[in-house]
């Protein structure tokens, strides 16, 4: 059983809440993930659960339009 773990990334190009939202949506969703915090001013993401990929937080980031640093 794996352990559930908090990781921090920063994106990139969000001016907004509507951006904020769409990087949690898309966040979310991935497999494992189980809490997805996001601050606009900071560019912070949290991401919260089991085994969440690096590469799929990265993907979904991009899929909503945005950029990890």
């Amino acid at each position: 059983m794996s352990e559930t773990a908090e990781r921090t990334y920063t994106v990139n190009g969000m001016t907004c809440s509507h951006c904020v939202a769409a990087v949690s949506e898309k966040v979310g969703a991935i497999a494992g993930a189980e809490g997805v915090a996001v601050d606009l001013d900071s560019g912070r993401l949290d991401v919260r659960g089991h085994d969440v990929d690096d590469a799929a937080v990265r993907a979904a980031v991009e899929e909503a339009g945005y950029s990890l640093a």
